[in-house]
C-alpha cells in the first residue's frame, strides 16, 4: 500500500511570520508535536507565550469557532478550570488564514500557553493523579452541560458513535491476523452492547481527548491535575464516552489496566455522576477507543510516515487492547460500580437476605455437634499474638500449625479465622500481581477458615449442584477445591467454595452432580496436599464467579475491599457462628489524627502517606493491611526484627528479674566482658546506659573530666544524639533548620568527603582532611582552649553515608592527642560487624580511639547503650561524684545484648554483611552506566550510600529526586532512607540478615524507579 501524498508542513519561520502578520507579536517559534494540527510555541519578548495552531487543511471554520466559544464559556463560567485563553488577531477576530505551498488555505488561531508539566511527564501515575484526571474532565463536562454548539454535532472518526464504520474502513490495513481478529472482536461487542442503546444515552459536548499529553499537573501540590488543553477533538456525543476515553489512555503501559481505568472513572463520577446504564457500557466504550486508536495509528502511519507523533500510542494501545480482552466484561462493570460507590454486585444483597431468612435451608459445613460447640477465634492479622506465637513468623505452615495448637490448648472443637481480616501469611507470588505496586498485593481474606484436624468431614451448606472440581496445587493455593452452585427461590444464583480439601474430594463427586444440604462432600486435607497449610476449611460465598473455573480469589487487595466483599459477602450469614469479632479495615487515618493531637509536632513521620507498621520479622516489616516491606533502612534491628533468640532472652530474663543496677548481678559483668573482648587492647572498662545519646553525653563528660578541658572538635554534618549537649556538638542539627550555629566551645572541621569535598584523591585525602583537625587543635591551643575531645562517627551517617579516606582517623587521632585531647569513636550506627570487614568501624581505619560509644544495634531495638574506654579515663571520671544510671546495664538489657552477640557470631552475620554489601554495591554501580543521576556508590558492608546528582560534573545535588526515589521504592515494597546535607544520598542500612536475593531485589526496583519519566522530568524542573 503506497503512502498518501504528504501535506504541506509549515516551518518555524512560517509560524514566526504568521505571528507577526496576524497578531503583531515577534518571537522565536518552536514546533510542538501534534496529531492533525501543526502547533508552534511562540515566545514574544514583550508578551506571554502562546501556541500558534495551524488547523489541518479542510478543517471546518464553524468547528473552530465552536472550539473558541467553548473556551470562552469555560473561562467565564468555570474560571477555576485552567484552560487556554483564546487570543484575538489584530483585527479582533479569533481565526486567521494561511496559504500553504500546496495552494490550500489553512485556518490559523492562537491560544495562550498553559504552563506546567503534562500527565505524560508525570508517569507512572498515582491513584490520586488518575482520580484527578477523571475529575478534571468531569468538571469540564459539568460546566458544558446544556451548552449548545451545533457545529460539534459532526461526523468525526474519533467520536465513538462511529466505531463500527471507522473500524470497517481501516481494518484491512492491519496486516497481523491476530491483531485484526482482536479489533474485530471488540467491534462486534460494540455493535452488540453499545450501538443498540446509544439513542437512550445522555449526550453533551465532551472534550473527547483526555489523554495524558493534554492534562497539566502540579506535582508540588500533591499530585494535582490543574489544567486541560487541546479542545480540537470536541464533539457532541454520549457523555459516558468521556471517562471511557480518559480510562483508555490511563491504561496504557500499566500492569493493572482495570485498576487504572476504575480510578479515572471514580474521579469523573465524583464530579459528573454516571448512571447505571452509562457504567454498564464503559468496558466496551474503553475497548472502542483503544480499537480506534490502533487502526487510526496504522492509517496515520501510512499517511504521515515521517511523523512519529501520529503513532506515539500505537504500541501501548495494542498491548492494552490485548490485556483488556483478558478482563471479564462483567467483572469490569463490577469494578466500575464499586469505583462509583455503588454495590459492585447488586445481587449480593438479595442473596444474603435469602440466606439469612431461610436458616432451615442451610446446613452446617462441619459436624453440627462441633459447629454448635465451643470455638476459638483466631487472629491472623499482622501484629496479632497468634502470629507472634509461631516459632517462625515467616512460615505459613508454622503459623497455621500454631493456630491448631491454640485450638487444642483451649479444648475447643474448632478455630475460626475471620472474614475481611488483613493477613500477613500470604507470601508467594500468587498474591502479588506481576508488575503491581505494593497496593495491589492481596492480603484481605474473603472467606472464613475453620481449623480442624485433617480427615474431618465437610458437608454441603445448601442444596445445589457441583459446579467445579479442581486441585489448585500451587504453594499457598487452595489445594483440592470444590465449588457448588445454588439458586435462591427468587432465581438468584450463588456459589459456595470449599478449599484445602483432601485429594479424595476430587474423586467422590462429578461436575453436574446434585447435592443436598448437609451431604458429605469431602474431608479436610493435610498440608502435603492442601497448598501447604495446616488442616483447615476455607469456606467462601460467591455471588458471581465471572470467568473463573475451578478456583476463585479467596484474598483481595485492601484497596479493593468494597468490590470483593460485594462479590463474596460475609459467609457467617450461612455458618452462623455467634460472637465473632468484626474484622474492619485498619484505622490508619484515625491513628494519624490521634498522633497529631497527642504527640509533639516536631516528631516527624516518614513518607508522604505514613506507613502503619504493626509487626516485624527479620528483614521485613508488615503494615496493618498485611503488606510486606523489605526493610533496608532499620539498622536498629541489627540481627533482624523479632529475632527469636533475642526475644527469648528478653522473655526469660524479664520473668526472673528487671530492677535497677544497685544490686549485684552476673549478667552486666558477663556482658561487659564480652564487649571488651571485641575491642582492641586497652579499651576494657564499660559503662552502661539506655541509648546512644546517653552514651555520647557520658563520653563527653568523661573526656572533660580526664583532660580538664571543655572544647570539642567535630565534623561538619555530624550527628551524635538528641540531648541539649549533643545538639551543641552535632553540626547536622546546629547548622540545620531551627539550629543556632556552633557554640563557642565547638570547633567544626570539614567532612572528609572524597566525592564532593575539597580533596578527592583517595591516596592523599586522608592526610589532607586530617590536617583540618590538626589546624583546629593548633588554633584552640593558641587561644588557650585546648581540646577535650574529638568526637567523630567512624562512618558519618547524616553527613552522607561517608566512608572516611584511608588514614584519616589515625592522623586525626594523633593530632588531637598531641593537643591533649581524647578521641571518641561514635559507633552507634556502624558497630557490631555491620561494616563486614571488621567488627567496629574504626578498625577499618587502623586507628584505636580512647572512648567508644555504642547504641542502637547492640540491643536489636531494646533500649541499651554503652561507653567503653581505657582504665585511665575511667579512673579520671571517678571524681567522687557517683555515676548512677537506674536501668543502664539492667539484667534484662544485658541478657538481650548477650543474645545479640551470640546471634552475630553463630549466624555469621558479619561475613554476610560483607558479602551481601559487596553484591549490593556492585549492583548499584552497574546501574550508574544507565542512570546518570547516580553520582557515587559508597559504603562498607551493609552501610551504604548512593548519592544522586543532577550533573556528574557540577555534582549539583538531586535532593527532591532522592525524596521521590525513597517514596517510589516504598511503593515497590522496599524501605530505604535518605540523608546527607542536601538530602540527596539514598541510605541503605538493613538488618544484618539481609541476603543476596534481597540485594538483587533492591537493585532491580531501583533500576525501575530511576528510569521513570516522572523522575527525569522532576530533575529537569527542579534543576532548572
Amino acid at each position: 500500500m503506497t503512502a498518501a501524498p504528504p501535506l504541506h508542513r509549515f516551518t518555524t519561520d512560517d509560524a514566526e511570520s504568521l505571528a507577526r502578520e496576524w497578531y503583531g507579536m515577534t518571537g522565536p517559534a518552536r514546533a510542538l508535536p501534534a496529531d492533525r494540527d501543526q502547533n508552534f510555541l511562540i515566545r514574544p519578548s514583550a508578551a506571554e507565550p502562546f501556541v500558534l495552531k495551524i488547523a489541518e487543511a479542510g478543517e471546518r471554520s464553524d468547528v473552530l469557532d465552536a472550539q473558541h466559544d467553548v473556551l470562552d464559556h469555560l473561562a467565564q463560567l468555570a474560571p477555576r478550570i485552567p484552560v487556554p485563553r483564546v487570543l484575538r488577531t489584530r483585527d479582533a477576530v479569533h481565526t486567521a488564514y494561511a496559504t500553504g505551498a500546496d495552494g490550500r488555505t489553512w485556518l490559523v488561531h492562537a491560544l495562550a500557553f498553559l504552563p506546567g508539566q503534562t500527565l505524560a511527564q508525570a508517569a507512572p501515575h498515582s491513584a490520586v493523579l488518575r482520580r484527578g484526571w477523571g475529575a478534571m474532565l468531569g468538571q469540564v463536562d459539568l460546566a458544558l452541560d446544556g451548552f449548545e454548539a451545533p457545529a460539534l454535532q459532526r461526523e468525526f472518526p474519533w467520536d465513538l458513535r462511529t466505531t463500527p464504520s471507522v473500524l470497517a474502513r481501516h481494518l484491512d490495513r492491519i496486516g497481523d491476523g491476530s491483531r485484526r481478529a482482536l479489533v474485530e472482536y471488540f467491534g462486534n461487542r460494540f455493535r452488540e452492547h453499545i450501538e443498540p442503546v446509544i439513542p437512550s444515552l445522555r449526550t453533551s459536548v465532551i472534550h473527547n481527548d483526555g489523554n495524558d499529553h493534554n492534562l497539566i499537573v502540579d506535582l508540588s501540590r500533591g499530585d494535582t491535575v490543574v489544567g486541560l488543553i487541546d479542545f480540537g477533538d470536541m464533539v457532541i456525543s454520549c457523555t459516558a464516552f468521556e471517562p471511557a476515553v480518559c480510562a483508555a489512555y490511563a491504561m496504557l503501559d500499566t500492569a493493572e489496566p482495570l485498576v487504572a481505568a476504575s480510578e479515572v472513572v471514580s474521579g469523573y463520577h465524583d464530579v459528573m455522576p454516571l448512571t447505571e446504564h452509562e457504567i454498564a457500557i464503559l468496558y466496551d466504550a474503553i475497548a472502542a477507543r483503544l480499537a480506534i486508536s490502533v487502526v487510526m495509528s496504522t492509517y496515520q502511519g501510512i499517511r504521515k510516515p515521517d511523523d512519529p507523533y501520529v503513532t506515539i500510542s500505537e504500541r501501548p494501545a495494542w498491548e492494552a487492547l490485548a490485556r483488556w480482552r483478558e478482563v471479564d466484561p462483567r467483572f469490569a462493570e463490577a469494578s466500575f460500580r464499586a469505583a462509583c460507590g455503588r454495590n459492585a454486585c447488586p445481587r449480593s444483597s438479595a442473596v444474603v437476605r435469602w440466606i439469612a431468612s431461610h436458616p432451615e435451608r442451610c446446613a452446617a459445613v462441619i459436624d453440627p455437634a462441633v459447629a454448635n460447640g465451643p470455638y476459638v477465634e483466631l487472629d491472623l492479622r499482622p501484629g496479632s499474638e497468634d502470629i507472634a506465637a509461631a516459632g517462625d513468623q515467616d512460615d505459613p505452615i508454622a503459623i497455621t500449625k500454631a493456630l491448631l495448637g491454640r485450638v487444642e490448648d483451649a479444648g475447643a472443637g474448632f478455630g475460626v479465622g475471620g472474614y475481611g481480616e488483613c493477613r500477613r501469611v500470604y507470601t508467594t507470588d500468587l498474591f502479588r500481581p506481576a508488575g503491581a505496586t505494593i497496593d495491589g498485593w492481596r492480603t484481605v481474606h474473603l472467606g472464613m477458615d475453620l481449623f480442624l484436624e485433617s480427615g474431618t468431614p465437610v458437608y454441603a451448606a445448601f442444596d445445589g449442584t457441583v459446579h467445579a472440581l479442581r486441585d489448585n496445587a500451587g504453594a499457598q493455593d487452595y489445594g483440592p477445591t470444590t465449588i457448588l452452585r445454588h439458586v435462591t427461590d427468587d432465581g438468584d444464583t450463588f456459589y459456595t467454595l470449599y478449599g484445602h480439601l483432601a485429594r479424595t474430594a476430587l474423586d467422590g463427586l462429578t461436575v453436574g452432580d446434585t447435592v443436598s444440604a448437609g451431604q458429605p462432600i469431602a474431608t479436610l486435607g493435610d498440608l502435603d496436599e492442601n497448598g501447604g497449610w495446616a488442616p483447615h476449611l476455607h469456606f467462601q460465598l460467591v455471588v458471581d464467579l465471572f470467568d473463573h473455573h475451578g478456583e476463585f480469589p479467596g484474598v483481595c487487595a485492601d484497596r479493593d475491599r468494597a468490590l470483593w466483599m460485594s462479590i463474596s459477602p460475609d459467609p457467617n450469614v450461612a455458618l452462623r457462628i455467634p460472637g465473632l469479632t468484626p474484622r474492619a479495615a485498619p484505622e490508619t487515618e484515625h491513628v494519624v489524627r490521634r498522633r497529631a493531637a497527642l504527640l509533639g509536632p516536631s516528631l516527624s513521620l516518614h513518607y508522604a502517606a505514613p506507613l502503619h507498621i504493626v509487626q516485624g520479622w527479620m528483614q521485613h516489616l508488615f503494615d496493618a493491611r498485611g503488606r510486606r516491606f523489605l526493610d533496608a533502612a532499620n539498622n536498629v534491628s541489627h540481627v533482624g526484627h523479632a529475632h527469636p533468640a533475642v526475644v527469648e532472652a528478653l522473655r526469660r530474663q524479664s520473668a526472673l528479674l528487671n530492677t535497677n543496677t544497685r544490686y549485684l548481678h552476673e549478667l552486666p559483668v558477663a556482658y561487659a566482658g564480652r564487649l571488651a573482648g571485641t575491642m582492641p587492647d586497652g579499651l576494657e572498662v564499660c559503662f552502661f546506659v539506655n541509648s546512644g545519646s546517653e552514651a555520647n553525653e557520658l563520653a563527653l563528660r568523661m573526656a572533660r573530666a580526664h583532660t580538664g578541658a571543655s572544647d570539642v572538635v567535630v565534623l561538619d554534618g555530624g550527628y551524635h544524639g538528641n540531648t541539649a549537649a549533643l545538639i551543641d556538638v552535632s553540626a547536622y542539627k546546629f547548622d540545620g533548620v531551627g539550629g543556632a550555629g556552633a557554640p563557642a566551645h565547638v570547633h567544626k572541621v570539614e567532612m572528609p568527603d572524597v566525592f564532593r569535598g575539597r580533596y578527592r584523591n583517595p591516596a592523599t585525602a586522608g592526610a589532607d582532611y586530617a590536617a583540618f583537625v590538626r589546624h583546629a587543635v593548633d588554633r584552640m591551643r593558641a587561644g588557650g582552649r585546648p581540646p577535650a575531645a574529638f568526637l567523630c562517627e567512624s562512618l558519618p551517617g547524616c553527613g552522607g553515608q561517608i566512608v572516611l579516606p584511608a588514614g584519616y582517623l589515625a592522623e586525626a587521632f594523633s593530632a588531637v592527642r598531641h593537643g591533649g585531647g581524647v578521641c571518641i569513636a561514635d559507633e552507634v550506627q556502624v558497630g557490631f560487624g555491620r561494616v563486614g570487614s571488621a567488627f567496629w568501624g574504626f578498625e577499618t581505619q587502623q586507628a584505636v580511639p580512647d572512648i567508644v560509644t555504642l547504641g542502637k544495634p547492640m540491643g536489636n531495638g531494646h533500649p541499651i547503650g554503652a561507653v567503653v574506654t581505657t582504665r585511665a579515663i575511667a579512673d579520671s571520671f571517678d571524681t567522687g561524684m557517683e555515676y548512677f544510671n537506674t536501668y543502664g546495664g539492667n539484667a534484662v538489657s544485658c541478657a538481650v545484648g548477650l543474645a545479640v552477640l551470640d546471634v552475630i557470631e553463630q549466624e555469621g552475620l558479619q561475613q554476610r554483611a560483607r558479602e551481601t554489601g559487596e553484591r549490593l554495591m556492585a549492583g548499584a554501580r552497574s546501574l550508574a552506566a544507565r542512570h546518570a543521576m547516580i553520582g557515587d556508590v559508597r559504603g562498607l558492608g551493609l552501610y551504604i550510600g548512593i548519592e544522586l546528582v543532577r550533573d556528574r560534573e557540577t555534582l549539583e545535588p538531586a535532593g527532591p529526586e532522592a525524596r521521590y526515589v525513597v517514596e517510589r521504592m516504598k511503593d515497590h515494597g522496599i524501605l530505604i532512607g535518605r540523608d546527607g546535607p542536601f538530602g540527596n544520598v539514598l541510605k541503605i542500612k538493613p538488618p544484618m540478615v539481609f541476603n543476596r536475593d534481597d540485594a538483587d531485589r533492591l537493585v532491580g526496583a531501583l533500576d525501575t524507579v530511576l528510569a521513570e519519566p516522572r523522575l527525569r522530568h522532576l530533575q529537569e524542573v527542579t534543576g532548572a
